[in-house]
């Protein structure tokens, strides 16, 4: 018996319900790509008329429900022409309206996605209709001006420990652009003085993979870490396959040496408004072997140096490819922190920074002395050549300062290399940012005496108070929460001023970010101590 159009639809209709209840989105993408062929081919054999009119309609839901799909499954592209596709049959169609806003905004596109639920308002919708739209207009309008003004306020989410959904963030780019570094590779700089705190650029990930993994040593570990690894990198090239803008965008990072001389790209291709037309590749396949030695140099971990508040993912080994903080060079006297908020990053200025200066994260631990700072670029691939590695390089008490390492490295006498570093600044005629750059290198002699109020009565005033090392320490290395429970520990002892609890929340914004109230900077410092005491 033949079918009629109506009953084998009605067929693959009931099917697809059955895969939507499972939440099966491929099967179901690809039953509903069978679905949109049959009415396409009935609709050129229908003609004109009633007939074709339904077929129309149950076109257009197709294409609808497919876009929905796709959004589920993070096709995002073509989730994007599904909608479209739908709106040339029926501009009105209300469904495919508020599909394409969620898509747009998850692709950081506020305007476009404001101007689609505009359209979806004008329809009437009522009922649970009218508040989705009115819940997304709140959404849209909230993202377009974090993106605009660079502002944002996560107090809220702190302050209720982190136990929240993770806050929407909008896309944002900042006072930088993309230049040539003094040492021939590509860099991210301040294109305006900025102060501490002031947030440069906060991103999405193209992917971030997370695993709580076993300790270091355990003989399941680097399995777990490769498993991890492998799901990871099969996630990047899911996502590269499906959006050539985002390989697009892959392809502009370093894969590592043998590239030769790289292009400078305008900072305005990072940017989610930018041009369709600037994204086309000859082949949209994306080549594995050149992915593979991108996310080789330029992933970053989650609880890395220069790295914090990860809310709800705390417990988790993190690592994640975001594509514009990949341009963040390191140094030893670094300039930027970056905060992980769900998938977002957030890159800030931990200390104030110059128009033209170079945006550097540190890659590494750089409260260290000279040496092991080497062999820890070494171990990274390459060598520093900053200010701060420079001038210690070149200094002629070079050996008296690896003597005070010795000791220092030791535990014992720390008190006394303080005092000796701070007398031979004195008789080396050491003046201001290179007695940071100093300071910093001996920071664990510095805290160990600090946190004893035994050594700190022993040495007097024969080094510096907490709340001189630790300014002049920031503004060699920036914010950093071990220099900050220095000071906090000097406030919570009882020992502060009103000026000293000024210094502590500038250091807290430089350290965190201008992205908190005062009352949640304070509950954030109360963490740091807690988790040092611990």
């Amino acid at each position: 018996m033949k079918v009629s159009i109506e009953e084998h639809l009605q067929q693959l209709r009931s099917r697809a319900t059955e895969l939507l209840l499972r939440e099966d989105w491929n099967e179901y993408i690809n039953l509903y790509s069978r679905f949109i062929s049959l009415c396409r081919s009935h609709l050129l054999a229908a003609g004109s008329g009633a007939a074709s009119d339904s077929l129309h309609k149950t076109l257009c839901l197709a294409l609808s429900n497919r876009a929905e799909a796709r959004f589920r499954s993070r096709d995002l592209p073509g989730s994007l022409e599904d909608c479209d596709d739908a709106l040339d049959l029926d501009p009105a169609h209300l469904k495919s309206l508020l599909c394409k806003a969620k898509v747009l905004l998850d692709l950081d596109r506020y305007s476009s996605a404001s101007e689609c639920l505009k359209l979806a308002l004008a329809s009437q919708p009522s009922g649970g209709a009218a508040d989705v739209v009115r819940g997304l207009s709140y959404r849209c309008r909230k993202l377009e001006a974090q993106s605009r003004t660079g502002s944002f306020d996560l107090s809220d989410w702190i302050l209720n420990g982190f136990s929240e959904k993770c806050p929407d963030l909008a896309e944002y780019i900042g006072p930088v652009e993309i230049r040539r570094s003094t040492n021939g590779e590509r860099g991210l700089f301040a294109t305006k003085n900025v102060e501490a705190g002031t947030p440069l650029v906060v991103t999405r990930a193209v992917v971030v993979g997370r695993g709580i993994l076993p300790e270091s040593g355990d003989r399941h570990g680097e399995s777990a870490r490769m498993v991890m690894w492998k799901d990871f990198v099969d996630k990047i090239l899911d996502v590269a396959e499906k959006c050539s803008r985002t390989l697009c965008l892959i392809y502009q990072l370093s894969a590592g040496t043998g590239q030769g001389e790289l292009d400078v790209p305008d900072i305005g291709l990072f940017k989610p408004e930018a041009a369709e037309e600037l994204f086309v590749l000859k082949s949209k396949k994306p080549d594995v072997g050149r992915i593979l030695k991108v996310l080789d140099v330029n992933c970053l971990r989650e609880e890395g140096f220069s790295a914090g508040i990860n809310g709800k993912h705390s417990n988790y080994i993190g690592v994640g490819l975001w594509i514009l903080p990949s341009f963040v060079n390191h140094s030893c006297s670094p300039n930027a922190r970056r905060l992980h908020i769900g998938d977002r990053v957030v890159v800030h200025a931990s200390r104030d920074v110059k128009a033209g200066e170079e945006i550097t994260f540190a890659y590494f631990d750089v409260l260290l002395p000279l040496d092991d700072r080497r062999a820890m670029a070494k171990g990274w691939g390459f060598e520093c050549s900053c200010e701060r590695c420079r001038l210690e390089e070149s200094v002629g008490f070079r050996q008296e300062m690896r003597e005070l390492e010795m000791v220092m490295k030791s535990g014992t006498n720390l008190d006394g290399v303080a005092v000796r570093l701070e007398e031979g600044m004195s008789r080396w005629t050491v003046k201001g940012k290179a007695k940071g750059f100093l300071r910093a290198s001996f920071w664990p002699a510095y805290s160990g005496v600090y946190e004893s109020e035994r050594l700190t009565r022993r040495c007097g005033r024969r080094i510096p108070a907490v709340s001189m090392a630790v300014q002049s320490v920031s503004e060699a290395v920036g914010g950093d929460e071990r220099i900050l429970r220095a000071l906090l520990r000097r406030l919570k002892r009882g020992g502060g001023d009103a000026m000293e609890m000024d210094k502590a929340m500038r250091l807290g914004r430089g350290t965190y970010g201008k992205i908190m109230k005062k009352a949640a900077m304070k509950a954030v410092c109360e963490v740091a101590l807690v988790h040092y005491a611990n």
